[in-house]
Parts: C-alpha cells; sequence; structure tokens
C-alpha cells in the first residue's frame, strides 16, 4: 500500500495563480482525504480526479479554505440520485463558525425546501476520528484567534499544519514518530501565519528537514528553495510513510 500527498493549492490569500492552500491525501493513487476546500483548490482537484472530494477535514473557516463548499453543496444536492454521502470531518469548535459563514444562508436554493447540511455527511472531531479504518489526530495551531484552526496528524506519515505561527511544543508530540510535516510559511511572517525566520528560529534542524512549505507569496518560493528548503507546488505528489498505528501498551 503506498501513501501521497498531493498539492492541490499552495499559495496565500492573495497569490490565487498559486491555488487556494488545499491537498489530498492519497492511498493507493486514489483520492483518499481531502484537507480544506477552497475555491482554486477545489477547481484544481476537480481538473485532476474528474470528481468531487468524497471526505474532507477542515483546519479553518477562512475564506480561502471553505470557498468551495457551495459549489460542492451544488453538486451533492442537484445531482440525480441526490447525494448526502460527503464525510466533512470538522473540528467540533468550528462547526458554529462554518454554519455562520457558509450555512446560515437563507433559502440555500430558490425552491426551498434544503438546508445546506442535506448534502453532507456532517461528523465534528475531537483530538481524534477514523476515517476508513484508520485513526488520524487533531491538534490547535496558532492562527488569528484562539481554537480557531486546527493540524492533521496521519501518525508515522503526516502532520498538516493548516495555517499557523509556529508550534513547537505541539509538532514535538504530533510530529515526533518521522512524520513529513506540511508547514505554513512565507519569506516573512505576519501575527497569523509563519515567516522562514520564524521556522528556522523555533524549531530543531531535524524536524526542518522533514518540512515541506506551502501557503506562501507570489515571489517566495524560489527564495525558500534557495535557503534549501523543499517548497510545495501546485500539483505535486509527495510520497509519505506509511502510517503508524497507534499501540497501546499493557499495565
Amino acid at each position: 500500500m503506498s501513501w501521497d500527498l498531493r498539492f492541490h493549492g499552495v499559495g496565500n490569500s492573495s497569490a490565487v495563480e498559486l491555488g487556494s492552500a488545499m491537498a489530498t491525501i492519497e492511498r493507493d493513487g486514489l483520492p483518499w482525504l481531502t484537507i480544506d476546500c477552497g475555491s482554486e483548490g477545489l477547481t484544481a482537484y476537480l481538473a485532476h480526479y474528474d470528481a468531487y472530494p468524497q471526505a474532507i477535514f477542515l483546519t479553518h473557516a477562512h475564506l480561502d479554505h471553505i470557498g468551495g463548499f457551495e459549489r460542492l453543496f451544488g453538486a451533492g444536492y442537484f445531482a440525480a440520485p441526490r447525494r448526502d454521502d460527503t464525510r466533512l470531518y470538522i473540528p467540533a469548535p468550528l462547526v458554529p463558525l462554518l454554519q455562520q459563514r457558509v450555512a446560515s444562508y437563507p433559502n440555500v436554493v430558490a425552491e426551498g425546501g434544503a438546508n445546506f447540511w442535506d448534502a453532507f455527511r456532517l461528523i465534528p472531531v475531537g483530538e481524534a476520528f477514523w476515517h476508513d479504518g484508520v485513526r488520524l489526530e487533531t491538534f490547535p495551531v496558532s492562527h488569528h484567534w484562539p481554537d480557531t484552526a486546527f493540524g492533521l496528524r496521519l501518525r508515522g506519515s503526516l502532520a498538516w499544519t493548516g495555517d499557523t505561527r509556529p508550534i513547537p511544543e505541539e509538532l514535538a508530540k504530533f510530529a515526533g514518530a518521522g512524520e513529513r510535516i506540511a508547514h505554513d510559511c512565507a519569506l516573512q511572517g505576519n501575527p497569523s501565519h509563519s515567516g522562514i525566520d520564524d521556522l528556522e528560529r523555533e524549531y530543531p534542524v531535524e524536524l526542518l528537514s522533514r518540512c515541506v512549505l506551502y501557503h506562501y507569496g507570489h515571489a517566495d518560493a524560489d527564495a525558500l528553495a534557495l535557503r534549501g528548503y523543499h517548497v510545495a507546488q501546485p500539483g505535486e505528489c509527495l510520497p509519505l510513510p506509511d502510517p503508524k498505528p497507534l499501540t497501546l501498551q499493557s499495565t
């Protein structure tokens, strides 16, 4: 069994030509779990797979990460027959934010009689959840406001930070089993996002060597690469280590 991470978009909210930050974990070459659903990212997803995502994990509710949800609703609700099996794994604190930003629009269809959630299988999640028999973990990150953004861990395989400032304590726990780390990073940081100087100050060299950088700006990629970092490109497919199942020790 092979595992990969396909980047549909790698740009920040102002670098739309790089696509909204979004990726899919693939298992044996097939889409397994998609991370976020921005407008440009969803377009790239459709171009590659010729189908809509069937399972999505949401990191946070900023519009460049949820802008594709209205289109996704239409694809499910107006399908013949109607589909309502697209799984949305949403960290529980984000459910009311997603409701406010997307699902509360009055009369989601002009004909009436429809709720936004009719087209989905909403699964609020806590610190961990199961997808297709595999356990994944979530962890809080430092982005914009407390308890509004979360990362995702596939143990031993991938730690996806989502949008964040450096989070050394979280990655010491959630990227401590050899995971590849997809990390928010531009050339310059700001109060909501990491810059490369921030990462170099906060993280050990070994952890930086496992980082793949995304969510950067127009002219950042070449400068980051010149500093020796792996910079994700739109459409890139990154091989991942095989996940390591969590083993419980008996006492």
